[in-house]
């Protein structure tokens, strides 16, 4: 079990897949990936550090997620003012799978294991003028399998246009730009790099706020396979891999209600996750999320759901807390 767990983990073309799990309840409710949603909250800096700002000096939050099969994830950030045009943010992410059985080769158990990885990371935003920010962040990442380990590092580039008079923001990342320096078992695993873009607006009229992210640019094509639709036994899978799947599974979109800066109510949808779920027991809510965020002066709240398929159902909280409110 342990080396077939490590050899999981150093197979295939590329590994911490976690690093692309969102922190941000309020992100998670949009459909898990958002780069360019401008809102006075520190966790956006794990989307895009260009998303950190000034304005968030002693901004604090905590996150916890109930993921798919026992899965828990939590963490903290908070954010500090350095200078007029500069802002720093420090966080730490803990990713925790579980308890597996530890088995001999011939299948007799002796003991049990918890895998885990941890991230911990840097942010620092600068104002390049009144209307364009760009950010860098720096991780370190740690992974622990039992008697297997490995160490990586990467870095997040991001910048952000934002207009308040229009509500207009534009976002352009690249993500987990690194590699490792400590190997699993001599095998090396690649980061999860991507490139993105994304669009946020507000319409003129209403207080809804849309929003479309771009993602794993680096590549077109992203074929899947789906079970076929005369649903006989053995029937191999097809494969799905034409224009229109290859470009949604590129989207996530995103619209949120919000009437205040104080109160939001979100739903996302990714058909990339959706269509990922279709040789498993997906449903109708498959590709869907949904949340809702409250904000008094000091204290704020985030809570998001969402069920990839229908014997996994993930919950997500945030709660943040504006400490330089309880210094004054």
């Amino acid at each position: 079990m342990i080396a077939a767990c490590a050899s999981a983990a150093s197979a295939g073309d590329g590994g911490y897949e976690f690093l692309n799990i969102t922190p941000s309840s309020h992100v998670y409710a949009l459909g898990g990936r958002n780069i360019s949603l401008v809102d006075d909250d520190i966790a956006m800096v794990y989307q895009n550090p260009a998303l950190l700002g000034t304005e968030m000096h002693l901004q604090a939050s905590v996150n916890y997620m109930r993921y798919l099969g026992g899965s828990n994830f939590m963490g903290a950030v908070c954010g500090f003012r350095l200078h007029e045009r500069g802002a720093l943010a420090v966080g730490i992410q803990y990713f925790g799978y579980g308890k597996f059985d530890q088995t001999s080769i011939d299948g007799t158990i002796e003991g049990s294991f918890s895998p885990n990885d941890i991230s911990f990371s840097v942010s620092y935003s600068h104002d390049i003028t009144d209307r364009l920010r760009g950010g860098i962040t720096l991780k370190g990442i740690s992974s622990s399998y039992e008697a297997y380990s490995a160490f990586a590092v990467a870095t997040d580039l991001g910048i952000n246009y934002y207009n308040p008079e229009s509500d207009l923001s534009l976002s352009l990342v690249f993500t987990n730009l690194g590699g490792q320096l400590k190997k699993f078992n001599d095998t090396s695993v690649s980061l999860p790099w991507d490139l993105r873009l994304g669009y946020t607006q507000t319409l003129s009229s209403v207080p809804i706020r849309l929003s479309i992210t771009a993602h794993d640019l680096t590549k077109w094509k992203m074929p899947y396979y789906k079970k076929p639709d005369n649903n006989i036994e053995n029937e191999p899978f097809e494969i799905h891999d034409s224009f229109t799947s290859n470009l949604f599974r590129h989207l996530t979109f995103g619209v949120e209600y919000a009437a205040s800066s104080k109160f939001y109510l979100a739903l996302g949808y990714s058909y990339k996750t959706r269509s990922d779920m279709t040789t498993y027991s997906r449903n109708f809510l498959s590709g869907f999320s949904i949340g809702a965020g409250m904000r008094a002066k000091m204290l704020g709240f985030g809570i998001a759901l969402a069920q990839p398929h229908v014997g996994g159902t993930t919950f997500m909280l945030n709660l943040n807390c504006n400490i330089a409110d309880f210094l004054n």
